[in-house]
């Protein structure tokens, strides 16, 4: 019998990578993780069946002792736990807890508000009250984060900050210029312009890093452009929010140097409130981590809801 004790498997499925953990919820003691490619063209049951793959194979090392499984999706998840868009992993049509047998149902939740949860409670987030946190990977997201517990908005999707488009007019004449900040500015992006910069068909935003710390031009303005117009959604973020910190998570969010400096430097210049301009800007500090360790955090609470107030599925009839 499964008591207080119990453990949380989370998932963590993002556009490159599944990572898999086995968590203590209430010390965050970490029992074993693991992580395989995503491969998202393969579709979204392949995907799904991998996972399930995966929550079974952690559970097997700790027989009789998973409570609860909880899977961050890199797609907008709706208030009752389903997900609502399918421009990465579809799962909108899948039932999900059929792929997990024996194992707890499963609970969904958008993978930036998952890794925003395990650094509030675990990490860079835990000594403030109202913060954000921002992802800057494959994609590029956010969460607003107050008391511990990320904004879900009113319809679950209050984590879009540079996938819908802008329309900008340019100042010189009438024109109106329609631009989407993560076609140009995300891992993904950065590493398409440094591959068609010279960097190589193999090029990646790391390698786009390293080559600018080397003193390489075209990464160089690659870098900082991209740090510019990301640090500027940022700012504007910061306006809105007034939060008390920033978070940066994400394979990039994490990274310093260069990317770093010129990143916080533009957040900075683009934050009206002169009170505000000094505000921490801080990397994750559960690193890649984060987002399972949060899937398995949300997974535990939800169970934890007392009988008749449960939180919603995230099963869809099959």
């Amino acid at each position: 019998m499964i008591g207080a004790e119990a453990l949380s498997i989370g998932i963590d499925v993002g556009g490159t990578k599944i990572a898999a953990g086995l968590l203590d919820p209430a010390s965050g003691e970490r029992l074993g993780e693991r992580t395989v490619p995503t491969r998202p063209d393969r579709g979204g049951l392949s995907v799904l069946r991998e996972c399930a793959g995966m929550a079974a194979g952690l559970a097997a090392s700790a027989p009789g002792r998973v409570g609860s499984v909880g899977i961050g999706l890199p797609e907008l998840v709706d208030s009752s736990g389903r997900p609502a868009s399918g421009e990465t992993i579809d799962w909108r049509h899948l039932d999900l807890a059929a792929q997990f047998g024996t194992l707890p149902r499963p609970a969904l939740e958008a993978d930036v508000r998952a890794a925003a949860r395990a650094e509030a409670r675990f990490g860079a987030g835990a000594g403030y009250r109202h913060w954000i946190y921002i992802s800057i990977g494959t994609g590029i997201s956010s969460a607003i984060v107050t008391d511990g517990v990320p904004m879900t908005g009113a319809r679950g999707a209050a984590l879009v900050l540079a996938s819908g488009p802008v329309s900008v007019p340019c100042p010189d004449d009438r024109r109106i210029v329609r631009f989407t900040l993560e076609e140009f500015a995300s891992g993904a992006a950065i590493a398409r312009r440094w591959q068609a910069a010279g960097g190589g068909p193999t090029a990646t935003a790391e390698t786009a890093i390293v080559a600018a710390e080397a003193g390489d031009p075209a990464a160089s303005d690659i870098l900082a452009t991209a740090a510019t117009a990301l640090g500027s959604a940022i700012g504007w973020l910061v306006n809105v929010a007034d939060p008390e910190a920033v978070v940066l998570g994400g394979g990039l969010g994490i990274a310093g140097g260069l990317w770093r400096d010129a990143l916080s430097s533009a957040i900075r210049a683009h934050i009206w409130n002169p009170a505000a301009r000094d505000l921490p800007i801080i990397p994750a500090a559960l690193g890649p981590a984060a987002g399972w360790i949060g899937a398995a955090l949300v997974a535990s609470e939800r169970r934890a809801v007392p009988a008749g107030k449960e939180a919603p599925s995230s099963t869809l009839p099959r």
